[in-house]
């Protein structure tokens, strides 16, 4: 790809080339071409009610990095951006950046001997203890790279057997467990408490869901002689923390920095150790910078999801309202997460005509990294791969207002009423 900053034409076949390697060279449903033509002649409104693109099958399209620089050719994104895709990241809080550029004054190894190391592993310790206090937490506190990584250890390392997990986890926890017992689960995504076998057990339930939002009634599970483990990355710091023995928690979706995290333990003996640092538990030296970030943005959450829970019933009636269905609808869900299905349009379409009308919002999880393949969270909720493909999920942050949500209601009955023409 050429770079065109410099006023040169375009390089149309390029961009043609990538664009047609993911979306398929055929033409749709309702005639347009390919998801190039679209670009090109977005001002046009081709492809706008785009069920898909022909030649890419729904539930395995990847956006490869030479298609994404063709897609930002084509479609040039708009000045003023809607960000709705907090569960995905969420922007740093000012506490937070203010702690880790303090931090990285902090340039000492925490496990050398000498001073400035002892230091910074003062400075460590005290996160430590601040982040355990900001949760509620009586256990130890592992650090790591964030919640996958936090996971691995888990289950890599757990001394417990067998492992059974719900069908609804993140793709991090599947990924680790390919031969775990999978629970059952409602139509609405909870946990069929029947199906939890009795006996010792590694049970692994989200607290929340990323893509539906769904809370698991934790307290009310029966899990007697399991060790319970909970992925908390979109609860912690915004809802207390369930009564588990291991709990996984993410800073940047609190407001903290990528690329640090850590596992909550309450009873070390339940991990084989591995050698290294945090007790032994976790090797590689501790990203101090990123440890502080993290206590400060802890410290500074807000309770902002009582607002968030009005802009989420005002976005769920005005849904429903232009023909949509609300993923999830009478289930427990935590207030800054929803899934909304569009019938008649693509989850791929969708995303695409609302990042032109510069909102971001996702389809399922960002860690499945350029992946838009069917969601197996609303597989195993029982839709079929047609409704699953039509879902995308909207998540808000503590800025977001009752414009916000304005906006993109008024975006997405347009396309629906395209969609049903």
């Amino acid at each position: 790809m050429q770079d065109h900053r410099d006023g040169r034409a375009r390089a149309g076949r390029g961009a043609e080339t990538a664009l047609k390697a993911t979306f398929g060279s055929g033409e749709n449903y309702v005639g347009h071409g390919t998801c190039y033509r679209y670009g090109r002649r977005a001002a046009d409104g081709c492809l706008e009610r785009g069920q898909g693109f022909a030649g890419a099958a729904p539930q395995t399209a990847y956006i490869e990095s030479a298609t994404i620089s063709a897609i930002n050719e084509c479609l040039p994104l708009a000045a003023d951006r809607l960000y709705l895709d907090h569960a995905a990241t969420t922007p740093m809080l000012a506490e937070a950046k203010a702690a880790m550029i303090e931090g990285m004054e902090r340039w000492a190894n925490p496990s050398s001997p000498h001073g400035d190391g002892r230091a910074a592993r003062a400075a460590l310790e005290d996160a430590r203890r601040r982040i355990a206090a900001a949760l509620g937490w009586d256990g130890h506190v592992l650090f790591t790279s964030g919640a996958s990584e936090a996971i691995a250890i888990a289950f890599n390392r757990a001394k417990a057997a067998p492992i059974v997990t719900s069908p609804v986890e993140h793709d991090s926890v599947l990924r680790v467990t390919p031969g775990a017992e999978r629970l059952k689960v409602t139509t609405e995504g909870l946990v069929d408490s029947a199906s939890v076998p009795a006996g010792p057990s590694l049970l692994a339930i989200q607290h929340v869901n990323n893509e539906t939002g769904v809370i698991q009634p934790l307290d009310r599970i029966g899990r007697e002689g399991a060790i319970l483990f909970a992925d908390c990355a979109q609860s912690a710091g915004k809802l207390p923390l369930p009564d588990a023995d291991m709990i996984a928690i993410s800073a940047h979706k609190f407001g903290g920095p990528p690329g640090v995290g850590a596992l909550l333990i309450r009873d070390l003996a339940l991990l084989e150790p591995s050698g290294g640092q945090e007790q032994g538990y976790r090797a590689g030296t501790e990203n101090l910078p990123g440890i502080l970030s993290m206590a400060a943005a802890l410290e500074a959450c807000t309770d902002w999801l009582p607002v968030a829970a009005q802009w989420r019933a005002r976005l769920d009636a005005g849904i429903e309202g232009a023909g949509g269905q609300v993923i999830a609808r009478d289930a427990p869900r935590i207030a800054s997460i929803a899934s909304y299905r569009m019938p008649g349009m693509s989850a791929r379409a969708q995303l695409i005509q609302f990042d032109l009308a510069g909102i971001s919002v996702s389809a399922g999880s960002a860690c499945s990294s350029g992946s838009l393949k069917t969601s197996h969270v609303l597989r195993a909720m029982g839709h079929d791969e047609a409704a699953a493909g039509e879902v995308v999920r909207v998540s808000f942050g503590p800025a977001t207002g009752e414009a916000d949500i304005d906006r993109f209601l008024a975006q997405w009955t347009a396309m629906a009423e395209r969609a049903r023409a």
